[in-house]
C-alpha cells in the first residue's frame, strides 16, 4: 500500500531533508526512492534529487517504495561474552552470525539474508555481554548513534575493589577519558560489589576505563537497556526482530528534549 504525507511546514525544503526529518527513511533511502521513480508530489513524479516540497503539497511514496522501507530489518541481540559486534578479526565471531533460525526467540516475518546489511548500533565490547541492536534502518541509527542523539543506555557492572562514596561521584562526574570530560553519569551501588550506570554517550569501553581510573577491575558487565528497549527476558546467544511500536518508541525518545 502505498504511502501519503502532506507537508506543512513554512518554507520549501528538499524532499529527502523532510524525509529524514519526519522519521520516513534517511537522506540517502530518499534519494534512492527518487531515482527509482517511486515518489510523487502532487502527482507528478519526482525526478531531481534536489526537488523541494511546499508548504501544503502531498509528497506520495507508492507500494514498491513503502515495502522496500518496510522490509529494513533491525533485530534484538543477547550478546554473549566472547561474540564481538562487528568486523571480526582472525577467528573472532561477529554478533550476526547468532541470527540463525535455530537461535530465534519468537516468530518473524523476516528472516536476516546476504542481502540485509546489519550493523551495530551501539557497539559491545568482546568482554561484555547483553542488548545489541543490529539494523540496516539509517532513521534508526541516527537515532541511536547520531551525534545528537540523547538516548540513555543502562548498564549493571560486577566490579572487585572498595567501592566508596568518593570513587561513586568521581564516576557520577568528574572522570576525563582521551583528555576530555565525561558527561554526567547515573551510578549507583545496587547491591554489594555491583553497579548500575546509565550512560548518555559511549566511548570505547568506556565503563571498564572509568572503573579502571578509581581502582575497580570490571569483572561482569551487562547491557540492559538502549533508550525505551529492554533485555528482558531474551537469552543470552538469542535474537528476535525489533517490532514496529519498540521503532516507534525509540524515535520518540531520541527527539531533543525541550529545554
Amino acid at each position: 500500500m502505498s504511502r501519503s504525507w502532506t507537508y506543512g511546514g513554512d518554507e520549501p525544503v528538499r524532499v529527502n531533508k523532510w524525509l529524514a526529518q519526519s522519521g520516513v527513511c534517511s537522506r540517502r533511502e530518499a534519494e534512492g526512492l527518487i531515482a527509482g521513480g517511486l515518489v510523487t508530489i502532487d502527482g507528478a513524479l519526482v525526478e531531481d534529487v534536489g526537488r523541494k516540497i511546499l508548504p501544503g503539497q502531498t509528497l506520495t511514496l507508492d507500494e514498491a517504495g513503502q515495502e522496500a522501507l518496510d522490509t529494513k530489518l533491525t533485530v534484538l541481540i543477547h550478546k554473549p561474552v566472547g561474540i564481538v559486534s562487528a568486523q571480526p578479526e582472525g577467528d573472532q565471531v561477529p554478533a550476526v552470525r547468532l541470527l540463525r533460525r535455530s537461535n530465534l526467540f519468537v516468530e518473524a516475518e523476516v528472516y536476516p539474508n546476504s542481502d540485509h546489511r546489519l550493523a551495530p548500533l551501539g557497539r559491545l565490547d568482546m568482554d561484555s555481554r547483553g542488548l545489541l541492536i543490529l539494523s540496516e534502518d539509517g532513521v534508526l541509527a541516527k537515532a541511536v548513534i547520531g551525534p545528537d542523539s540523547e538516548l540513555d543506555k543502562e548498564y549493571f557492572v560486577q566490579v572487585e575493589g572498595d567501592i566508596t562514596p568518593e570513587k561513586i561521584d568521581l564516576l557520577r562526574h568528574g572522570l576525563e577519558l582521551d583528555g576530555r570530560e565525561l558527561r554526567p553519569a547515573t551510578v549507583e551501588e545496587v547491591m554489594p560489589g555491583r553497579l548500575r550506570f546509565v550512560l548518555v554517550e559511549g566511548r570505547n569501553r568506556q565503563i571498564r576505563r572509568m572503573c579502571e581510573l578509581v581502582e575497580l577491575e570490571v569483572v561482569d558487565l551487562i547491557r540492559t537497556r538502549v533508550g525505551p528497549i529492554e533485555l528482558a527476558d531474551l537469552p543470552g546467544g538469542m535474537w528476535r526482530p525489533m517490532t514496529a511500536a519498540e521503532r516507534a518508541a525509540l524515535l520518540e525518545a531520541s527527539k531533543p528534549r525541550a529545554s
